[in-house]
């Protein structure tokens, strides 16, 4: 075991740490978090305007314009959420080499409007909202890079205008950002053109057709899936922060098969995606986060004879009812104990398999694109991430139950070790008593 987790240190602590320290894969991850509030916003709007049961309650009229007075808040959130990632990503890579952020973030954007076709069944001047969300988000994210870099790179050269002292400074920094600016959207004018003398037309189908579409087709699969779980438990294991390092690379395929099937939820239509954002938000880290630890919260609650374990139980269950797993991670602990590391790396992807099989044949319903907070309790979460439905509920409890049964035996032996060590320091505290009484 210990050569083991020798081999598995020395391979993937040099890879986490360079993932860790990347700056493009930091400032992807801190774009979809610009965009989260937007994002969440939208999807709390989407469960309201698809109440279970309130057609019948209002009749179908009245509920036709329910729903159309409250589409808005959907329609300008979550299905252009590509526009409110790509000034996420411009601005927080720009800022890492200490330009001016917010020009990062604008000139991100307005390469990726070029780069749009606008033109939607024959009417110019018209971009169709489908390209700024997830059919676009590949676009977006590549475009917010190097038009980052492109313009870090000329302000970096000092390719600006020098305005004279005196000039207001809002005034100064307009004209210094002008010149970099007009080069970095004409390198992206460029590229629209060289696109449309190509078979693809435009930038869009190009990168939908070579990497949007075969990525996304691979990352909705279980066994893409499956590592995806693993690679996070293994980082965690290592003191890592592997949700945040996993999801660097995973997100922006989530979120597009996440958009997909909020896209069909919303017409009434077939869910076509499984594995989406909210199967490993909801049904995997949301049980009481990575490792789906509330099992392990309720084992020490309920079972556990040491007094470590027992305080630990008490410690960790008010934060990992809503996801925050924190003091379990640190304080069982499951960082470098080998002791756990089967239970750590099994439970979620028997739960992983769980989930897929269930929402595959149909037993559950699948994700429906709505966004739920990472800190929604369970039960709450599984209803909701379905379109409120029951069975997604339900789905986490027996989920639960499956991974507090993989740990039972491990949490025992665990507990077994505190309570053997609580005793001998009682002993040793009892006997040195003991012996200052008879001195």
């Amino acid at each position: 075991m210990n050569r083991f987790m020798e081999v598995l240190e020395n391979i993937l602590m040099p890879i986490a740490e360079k993932l860790n320290n990347n700056r493009h894969l930091t400032a992807l991850r801190d774009g979809f978090l610009i965009a989260l509030p937007l994002i969440i916003f939208g999807s709390i709007l989407v469960v309201i305007a698809n109440f279970p049961f309130l057609d019948q309650l209002i009749g179908e009229d009245a509920y036709a314009a329910y729903q159309a007075a409250l589409g808005p808040a959907s329609a300008s959130t979550l299905s252009i959420m590509g526009l409110f990632v790509i000034i996420g990503i411009g601005y927080k890579l720009t800022a890492s080499y200490g330009v001016e952020a917010l020009y990062g973030g604008v000139v991100a954007l307005a390469g990726f409007i070029i780069l749009t076709p606008q033109t939607f069944e024959g009417v110019e001047g018209v971009i169709p909202t489908s390209t700024l969300g997830a059919e676009g988000m590949f676009v977006g994210i590549l475009t917010a890079f190097l038009a980052a870099e492109l313009y870090r790179y000329f302000v970096q050269k000092n390719l600006t205008i020098k305005m004279p002292a005196g000039v207001p400074e809002a005034v100064s920094r307009s004209f210094s950002a002008l010149i970099p600016i007009a080069l970095t959207l004409s390198v992206f004018l460029a590229i629209r053109i060289l696109f449309s003398l190509t078979p693809f037309d435009s930038a869009q189908n190009f990168i939908y057709t070579v990497l949007q579409e075969p990525l996304t087709a691979l990352g909705s699969g279980l066994p893409a899936t499956i590592i995806a779980v693993l690679m996070i438990q293994i980082f965690w294991f290592f003191g890592l922060h592997g949700q945040i390092l996993v999801n660097s690379v995973f997100d922006p395929i989530w979120y597009a098969l996440n958009e997909q099937n909020l896209s069909a939820f919303q017409a009434g239509e077939e869910l076509p995606n499984v594995v989406t954002k909210q199967f490993i938000d909801t049904f995997i880290v949301g049980m009481g986060g990575s490792g789906m630890t509330l099992a392990i919260v309720l084992w020490l609650f309920m079972l556990a004879r040491s007094k470590q374990a027992k305080q630990l139980g008490k410690v960790g269950g008010p934060p990992g009812f809503f996801n925050v797993n924190e003091p379990i991670i640190f304080g069982l602990p499951i960082i470098m104990n080998p002791l756990i590391l089967i239970p750590w790396l099994v439970a979620p992807v028997v739960i992983a398999v769980i989930t897929y099989v269930t929402m595959s044949i149909g037993l559950v319903p699948k994700p429906a694109g709505i966004i739920v907070p990472w800190t929604t309790p369970i039960f709450l979460s599984g209803f909701l991430a379905t379109g409120n439905a029951w069975q997604g509920a339900v789905l986490q409890l027996f989920n639960l139950a499956v991974v507090f049964i993989i740990w039972f035996p491990f949490l025992r032996i665990l507990d077994r070790q505190y309570f053997r060590n609580e005793v001998e320091a009682e002993k040793e505290t009892t006997n040195a008593d003991n012996k200052q009484k008879s001195g």
